[in-house]
């Protein structure tokens, strides 16, 4: 019956895409759970060293997901190729990719080591700034490195191969507990650095888990045909160009989003370091979780461009549907344990009162946003299958910005409407640009998978 072979078409393109969306899901919350060490870790020095760090995290984790975001071009574009059986063609645009990446990373780098005024524009406490500096620039040492590493992965991810990523991920977790002990704590001849050396730890690994990614794919089977290795390129800007048309637009919508929240980090960074280490467990706790469906919009962009690549548009629509709701459902299991576990979960960070008040009040806010947040970073993942990049940006910048943004700075700053309700106002500007992020998207998702298919029509007519 119809119904029963839509019902295994649904079961059959789960399967698939949990088998390439786990891999990343692990990858990516091993990532994450390093931010979540260096927290825990700075919050067990002091209250004073875990301000430093969330205030770091604010500037160069939006700028990390920028270039990640730029970056993410790479998939669909191998996955398409992949898809069509160009396998000649994927070489010679990983090479230049590779200069992307490395070129960008060195790029942020250089910003990341020039913030310091950013952070005496905010007005944030003058104490904080100096460890604060000391951990970014740290972190930023790592960054040509953290570059290269990603085109690496997208490529990897692009042929379907997610595992790669995930053990390197898992590996990097490991690595980072005992280096940051050793430069926290003063351990092994080193000097005890405190916050700032969750910085050195950082940059460390990133420098590992390119080796290792690089060690991988020169050495496994499924990307030899590639001949990535095969010759040295120098840029090209003819394959460089349409790269960057895509990925510019995906790493700005990124960009748009992620610092918003560093904005908020930003602007609280004037009530005190309580508030702001509040702020960051429950931003730091709400970005690990999130890993999550990003990773399933990864995934999706995967299937939608392979689709594609064999000239297969409903199978691309059918995969970034399945893809959305299997977000939404994984949205009602997170919000529902934010909003049971709020307090235990913040008691893991801090043994402070006043801090796990702050962010257990927030957490409320954070399970708010749960659906709209997936709705949106898996459609957007599915644009990005369809290479439709530039209108995402567009409206992820009305969203956070036109919308979000100033409703959070109004409710949480202002006396507008009713005495200032500081972060928790600022959040519920969050879920304002979220949701109306998730419906534009949305709309967009749909109108792009109906033009793929009357595309796909229109060539035999043509031909």
């Amino acid at each position: 019956m119809p119904s029963e072979s839509r019902a295994g078409r649904v079961r059959t393109e789960l399967r698939t895409l949990f088998a390439l969306a786990l891999p990343m899901m692990i990858a990516q919350l091993a990532n994450t759970a390093m931010g979540f060490v260096d927290t825990v870790m700075a919050g067990r020095v002091s209250a004073h060293d875990l301000a430093a760090v969330a205030l770091g995290n604010s500037i160069w984790v939006p700028v990390f997901l920028f270039l990640t975001g730029v970056i993410l071009a790479t998939t669909p574009n191998v996955a398409q190729r992949f898809g069509a059986g160009r396998h000649g063609e994927i070489g010679p645009l990983v090479r230049q990719a590779l200069w992307m990446g490395g070129g960008l990373g060195s790029l942020c780098a250089v910003l990341m080591w020039n913030a310091e005024p950013m952070l005496h524009w905010m007005n944030v406490e003058a104490a904080l700034i100096d460890p604060s500096m000391g951990y970014l620039r740290a972190v930023a040492c790592g960054f040509p490195a953290i570059g290269l590493y990603q085109v690496l992965r997208c490529y990897s991810d692009g042929l379907g191969h997610s595992r790669p990523s995930m053990v390197v991920g898992v590996l990097g977790l490991l690595l980072n507990i005992p280096l940051n002990y050793i430069f926290i704590y003063g351990k092994l001849g080193a000097p005890a650095l405190g916050g700032v050396g969750c910085g050195v730890a950082t940059s460390l690994v990133m420098l590992f888990m390119l080796l290792a990614m690089l060690f991988w794919v020169r050495r496994a089977a499924p990307y030899r045909p590639s001949r990535l290795f095969a010759h040295f390129e120098w840029p090209r800007w003819p394959v460089l160009s349409p790269l960057l048309a895509v990925g510019l637009p995906i790493g700005i919508a990124v960009f748009a989003e992620a610092s918003i929240f560093s904005v908020i980090a930003l602007l609280i960074g004037a009530l005190g370091a309580t508030v702001v280490a509040g702020h960051q467990i429950a931003l730091n706790f709400t970005s690990l979780i999130f890993m999550i469906p990003l990773s399933l919009g990864m995934a999706v962009t995967v299937r939608v461009g392979q689709a594609l690549g064999r000239s297969a548009p409903r199978d691309a629509r059918f995969a970034a549907g399945v893809g959305v709701g299997t977000g939404l459902v994984y949205a009602c299991f997170s919000a529902t344990a934010m909003l049971l576990f709020a307090v235990p979960i913040a008691r893991i960070y801090t043994p402070d009162p006043a801090v796990i008040a702050v962010a257990s009040g927030l957490f409320f806010y954070a399970a708010l946003f749960q659906f709209s947040d997936v709705v949106q970073v898996t459609a957007a993942g599915a644009l990005r299958g369809y290479q439709d990049t530039r209108m995402t940006m567009i409206f992820t910048l009305f969203a956070y910005w036109g919308i979000g943004l100033p409703i959070g700075y109004v409710l949480g700053l202002t006396d507008h409407f009713g005495p200032a309700s500081g972060p928790g106002g600022l959040w519920q500007g969050l879920i304002a640009g979220l949701s109306c992020a998730a419906f534009l998207l949305s709309i967009r998702l749909a109108r792009s998978a109906r033009r793929a298919i009357r595309l796909q029509r229109a060539r035999p007519a043509q031909a």
